[in-house]
């Protein structure tokens, strides 16, 4: 597929993780892309190994908590490649914290890397582009959630709510839609996840196993391509049908051997 052929391509959080599976996937259709993120040496990594398959790719260093790396990053993508055609916003941080419990710290640590930097990374976009398309990243806890997960779940679910804003204000020709992954098997969330969890997490989704980033990167690219046209405002959720089960101890096995 090339589906992005000729295009160029923002990432953000793209070091590692969903992220770095996007600017592969991206890269692969045929667009120039920026990885961005903290961390150099990662970015660097995910870097070459787009190169290595023949396609296009740079790193910008870029901290999403500081509005002034934000704006020099969209900045460096438009003087890098003559102008932007997507944006992902995928930066993102959790704290593991109740609602009782988080400090103004872990309030301000996670709305100001996914919640404003989503907003401020668009807002520098579309002064770039002519045309094109933004895909926020959410999750499937902007509609389910579990206890410890606040100010997370608050904020994917504000997302869906800045899609609909945005949708409407760079319209019509910028599309903007939301991709909601639901349990993506990334090293931040197996670390600690021995085989008999696995196995039951993998039972009680529907398509039997755990979400890739390549699952959630051939979404992306859907939303950012011109075959969701006709698609802006809307949330798409990829978590293997996992929130369409009502009841659990109803479920039989769907695990995939």
């Amino acid at each position: 597929m090339r589906g992005l052929q000729n295009s160029v391509a923002l990432v953000t959080g793209s070091t590692r993780g969903i992220g770095a599976e996007v600017a592969r996937r991206f890269a692969h259709e045929g667009a120039s892309v920026v990885v961005t993120g903290r961390t150099e040496e990662a970015g660097h990594e995910t870097v070459a190994s787009i190169r290595e398959d023949g396609d296009e790719a740079v790193f910008v260093r870029a901290d999403m908590r500081d509005p002034d790396d934000i704006a020099a990053l969209v900045t460096a993508t438009a003087e890098e490649y003559g102008g932007l055609d997507v944006l992902v916003n995928n930066a993102g941080v959790e704290t593991n914290t109740s609602a009782d419990e988080a400090t103004m710290d872990d309030w301000e640590f996670v709305l100001e890397t996914d919640f404003r930097a989503y907003w401020l990374c668009a807002k520098h976009a579309v002064a770039e582009m002519d045309g094109g398309a933004i895909v926020n990243v959410s999750s499937n806890h902007a509609f389910l959630t579990m206890p410890e997960m606040f100010p997370y779940n608050a904020v994917k679910a504000g997302i869906n709510g800045m899609t609909h804003g945005m949708a409407i204000d760079f319209g019509p020709d910028v599309r903007v839609n939301t991709v909601n992954p639901g349990w993506v098997a990334i090293e931040r969330t197996t670390e600690n996840m021995d085989e008999e969890y696995r196995e039951h997490l993998e039972s009680i989704h529907p398509v039997g196993r755990l979400g890739t980033p390549e699952d959630i990167a051939g979404v992306v690219a859907f939303l950012a391509s011109d075959d969701a046209g006709y698609v802006t405002g809307a949330h798409l959720t990829a978590d293997g049908g996992r929130s369409v089960v009502m009841q659990d101890d109803t479920l039989p096995s769907y695990r995939k051997e």
